[in-house]
């Protein structure tokens, strides 16, 4: 659930809520924190766009029509709020040649971007990616480089149109989170971690050397975007979402606590260190100045786990790797 004053502001909006990107895990959480808030208001005031048309299914087991984005221009002018959360992946970027990967995002920028003021969009979130922070550095990987410098591209793009309108831009930089709709179950530390560990162990960390994260819960981070979001103010404003920095050795040791203590293994440990960490001083602020209360890294293993066994019901443990409960 969103935090409970944050839901009422949202109730009390007269707003229209856009989702770009809706079936993707932010977007699928956000329409799960929406319907729980807005309840017989939902379907009056959310509008879903994607790759294409179709019927997303809630949590709850009611249903949303995603419509194609393209269609976003033919939406009928009224005050606005946006979440823009549609992206080809860092894994896309890894799988198509670059020239097709640059224009497939561009496109869909473009496509936003003209469709902001002729549906009367008075404020957006853009999730951003702490990749972007990476864009330049030779020591990460190619995908990165190249996923990082189109969110950079999307940051620079959506600032100028809320400069030059005088609307509101919420730009965050999301680095690790948790919850509801975690996917990549086999490439994400904190699903994998938990997937090992309902299948009775042990937890297995990969990674020899240290690696550091730092986890926000999606409902925390989602109760912050729509504060600033109904807060409206004119101009961009920019954060990282925070957290503890974890070491991903205190991670699995959290997550096998949880399932009863199972084994945790790990390569001998070498040198090195990975950091993906962004600014938790100005997050924890910003959590602060709009009352919200942070959640901590033992509920959200457990409130990830939750979900996960949720949806382990039907589904056999081949197919949560492949990440089917996306």
């Amino acid at each position: 659930m969103l935090a409970s004053h944050i839901a009422e502001a949202l109730r009390g909006s007269p707003h229209r809520i856009m989702v770009t990107g809706a079936s993707g895990w932010l977007g699928s959480a956000t329409l799960d924190l929406l319907h729980d808030a807005l309840g017989e208001q939902f379907h009056d005031r959310v509008v879903c766009f994607g790759s294409s048309a179709r019927t997303l299914r809630l949590a709850d087991g009611d249903t949303i029509e995603q419509r194609s984005l393209n269609a976003m221009v033919g939406l009928p002018a009224e005050p606005s709020l946006l979440l823009h959360l549609a992206f080809l992946t860092k894994e896309r970027a890894e799988q198509m040649d670059e020239t097709g990967y640059r224009a497939a995002n561009r496109a869909i920028r473009q496509a936003v971007l003209d469709a902001l003021d002729p549906a009367g969009v008075e404020a957006v979130f853009l999730a951003s990616s702490g990749a972007a922070a990476f864009a330049d550095d030779p020591a990460t990987s190619a995908a990165m480089r190249l996923y990082g410098s189109l969110k950079r591209e999307d940051e620079t793009a959506f600032a100028d149109w809320a400069e030059g309108k005088g609307r509101s831009l919420i730009s965050a930089r999301i680095f690790n989170i948790s919850g509801a709709h975690i996917n990549k179950l086999g490439s994400y530390a904190l699903a994998s971690f938990i997937i090992d560990a309902l299948a009775g162990g042990p937890v297995r960390i990969k990674a020899p050397h240290d690696v550091l994260r730092s986890y926000v819960a999606v409902r925390e981070l989602m109760s912050l975007v729509f504060a600033l979001l109904l807060a409206g103010d004119p101009g961009v404003l920019r954060f990282d979402s925070g957290g503890d920095p974890v070491e991903l050795g205190a991670l699995a040791e959290g997550v096998a606590a949880r399932f009863g203590g199972c084994a945790v293994e790990r390569p001998q440990r070498a040198p090195g260190e990975d950091r993906y960490l962004g600014d938790g001083g100005r997050y924890r602020q910003l959590l602060e100045q709009h009352g919200i209360e942070a959640v901590s890294l033992a509920c959200q293993i457990e409130e990830t786990a939750d979900y996960l066994m949720r949806m382990q019901t039907g589904l056999s443990a081949g197919a949560m790797a492949a990440g089917v409960a996306s």
